[in-house]
């Protein structure tokens, strides 16, 4: 039966757990393929500006380059619908997820993958500050993702959460010389010159951006040798040039003056 035109618009959801146990492959099937992999216009927050689309990226780009030679595979994905069994869809700034194969997507569904989220992080920058701060904690905690990190990039404030063992409600990350830990990654978190950095060890992840920017500058000092090399030997070149002219000057001018010599008058 249609809905009536007032009536309020409800996202779909996935089915519970007990409600997916009881398909069969086929209804699984299309059960998935009927989730929609996009949200509406109601559930999206209003657009926060290339401050929050730039963090956003960054994390993915270097998060994506450290995991991707990991064995066992780690799935990096950014913005994409997540299906929970039975809770409200969401689609977080950056996911991660071990342990799964990690081709392209264009939603998760976790009873579908057979594992939900490991790590989220979301970056705010404008718009509802409570949707990160308080009803993302309360929903992510209940999911069981085990961390969620929350980068204000406005204020430059980072704040981290976990599940304690056995789950219930997060417990706050607490930073050790401005780090914070994260045992899901295995990396450590920071804000780093207005930046928000991921760290293994001592050892600042780099992104795509960064690294060939490192890589661009390896190439400017190297053209700069190179120029300087060149200059030195064109100015080495000009003076052996000089040096062979005037001594050319020279050798003529003997020659002259031993010309004269020659023919002068003897007495």
């Amino acid at each position: 039966m249609a809905s009536h035109p007032d009536s309020p618009f409800v996202p779909p959801r996935a089915p519970t757990q007990a409600e997916w146990d009881a398909l069969t492959p086929d209804e699984r099937r299309r059960v998935v393929e009927a989730l929609p992999p996009s949200l509406t216009e109601a559930e999206l927050s209003p657009p926060e500006g290339d401050a929050h689309r730039l963090a956003r990226e960054g994390a993915v780009d270097e998060l994506t380059g450290y995991f991707r030679s990991r064995r066992g595979g780690v799935y990096v994905g950014t913005e994409l619908v997540v299906y929970y069994p039975g809770e409200r869809r969401f689609a977080p700034d950056l996911m991660v997820v071990f342990d799964v194969d990690p081709h392209e997507r264009d939603k998760w569904m976790v009873s579908a993958e057979g594992k939900g989220l490991d790590f989220v992080l979301e970056v705010h920058y404008g718009g509802d500050r409570k949707k990160d701060a308080e009803r993302n904690v309360a929903l992510y905690a209940r999911v069981g993702i085990p961390e969620y990190f929350i980068y204000d990039r406005r204020g430059q404030v980072l704040r981290g959460h976990r599940l304690p063992p056995g789950g219930g409600r997060y417990q706050p990350i607490v930073p050790q010389h401005g780090r914070y830990a994260s045992e899901v990654l295995g990396l450590d978190l920071a804000i780093v010159g207005a930046r928000l950095t991921f760290f293994s060890g001592t050892t600042e992840l780099l992104g795509t951006a960064a690294l060939l920017a490192r890589v661009q500058d390896v190439a400017d000092n190297a053209t700069r040798r190179h120029e300087e090399a060149e200059r030195q030997r064109e100015e080495a070149e000009r003076q052996r040039e000089a040096a062979e002219r005037a001594l050319a000057e020279a050798r003529a001018r003997i020659a002259e003056l031993e010309r004269l010599l020659r023919e002068r008058p003897r007495e």
